[in-house]
């Protein structure tokens, strides 16, 4: 039977590991967006030696399983220590906080770069042709007509992205990263009550996610008011 004395009890405990939790999703997916933005702008100039080599870059990481993904970084590349202490680096792959973050980062870039990517596909030809007959440079056109309202665009299919994100946190706690999940599966080691301590930590899921769902369904509506109306 489950007791609501417990989660009164758990409750403070999993909260501890929500920092953590929003730390790695808030910074994967602020330097996500960055590389995929990138990626989806580099996409633009049609160049095979540009294109491919960000085409398999996007397969890899949306093919595969971000599991995989989390221990063949941490795991996987930690089997050429000596190659990349040669070249300096060796402290980042050593940490498992960097680990994942360059996994959820490398992750939600390969996903974000093709919403991105069709957004900006998505704006009618005419505006940069127009912006082009009004002097603006093609810098200028790309900047202040094109990416404005691709961003705007992409937002309903980034927004998904960014709660993937947060639910794709939990998977750190496999290389030791004691965020909400990670004590989840502490707290069951030692009082062996799994469904009670995991729907609490749904819970604080779930109400991230609201919020995040929320706060961009509000940010939606300020950027196109003429859907809202």
């Amino acid at each position: 039977m489950i007791d609501p004395g417990f989660f009164l009890e758990i409750l403070p405990q999993l909260l501890a590991g929500l920092p953590l939790t929003l730390e790695l999703a808030g910074t994967s997916v602020l330097l996500g967006f960055a590389l995929a933005l990138v990626l989806a702008l580099a996409q633009q100039s049609g160049k095979a030696i540009i294109l491919w080599p960000i085409r398999v870059f996007v397969a890899i990481f949306r093919g595969t399983p971000l599991l995989v993904q989390i221990f063949l970084i941490y795991y996987g590349l930690g089997q050429f220590r000596s190659g990349l202490q040669a070249i300096g680096v060796w402290w980042l792959f050593r940490e498992p906080y960097w680990c994942a973050i360059m996994a959820l980062t490398l992750n939600t870039g390969a996903y974000g770069s093709e919403i991105l990517r069709g957004a900006i596909r998505n704006v009618p030809r005419g505006l940069p042709e127009a912006a082009s007959a009004l002097g603006l440079t093609r810098v200028q056109s790309l900047r202040l007509v094109v990416l404005p309202l691709a961003l705007r665009q992409a937002l309903p299919a980034y927004s998904n992205e960014v709660i993937l994100m947060v639910k794709g946190t939990s998977l750190a706690s496999i290389i030791t990263l004691t965020e909400v999940t990670g004590i989840a599966q502490e707290l069951i080691s030692q009082t062996y009550r799994a469904i009670e301590i995991f729907i609490a930590a749904g819970a604080i899921y779930l109400i991230i996610n609201f919020l995040i769902v929320r706060g961009l369904t509000l940010l939606e509506a300020k950027l196109t008011p003429y859907r809202t109306r």
